[in-house]
């Protein structure tokens, strides 16, 4: 049985799904600029990127490998002025929900690891996203719906 093709999440998406709640729901002290304000370049790229492909061959072959370099570019690439690791959360989020997935995770948990990803050093990138997609390994799930 084939698998069901991965839903992308596309720029109206996170424009109205994850910034906006981001903006809504963890401010944190320090809002969020209006989305208008986004590095465009940047967050296009970060969108396209887990859905690359070489010689017809997909760069990030699993669903959870494209899960986590979705979340490491929208951390690492800084495509919002402010905000980024809150919105890349969300985004997480929403990809998995996507997907018929859901994160079992504490929020706080989840926002630490995001931390963490954003103080990594960008020269072990390659470990960096092993380490987020074992994250989603680990605490996501099918939804059962």
């Amino acid at each position: 049985m084939a698998r069901p093709a991965i839903k992308k999440p596309n720029i109206v998406e996170i424009e109205y799904v994850a910034h906006r709640l981001a903006q809504e729901l963890m401010e944190y002290g320090e809002p969020i600029p209006p989305f208008n304000t986004r590095y465009p370049e940047k967050l296009e790229s970060c969108l396209k990127t887990p859905f690359q492909t070489f010689n017809k061959r997909s760069l990030y072959k699993t669903f959870e490998t494209k899960a986590a370099i979705l979340f490491y570019l929208m951390i690492k690439n800084h495509p919002f002025q402010n905000g980024n690791k809150r919105v890349a959360v969300l985004t997480l989020i929403y990809f998995l929900i996507q997907n018929e997935r859901k994160l079992k995770v504490d929020n706080r948990i989840l926002y630490e690891f995001a931390k963490e990803i954003a103080s990594s050093d960008a020269q072990k990138k390659d470990p960096v996203i092993i380490s987020i997609r074992d994250f989603i390994v680990q605490y996501s799930e099918k939804n059962s719906n």
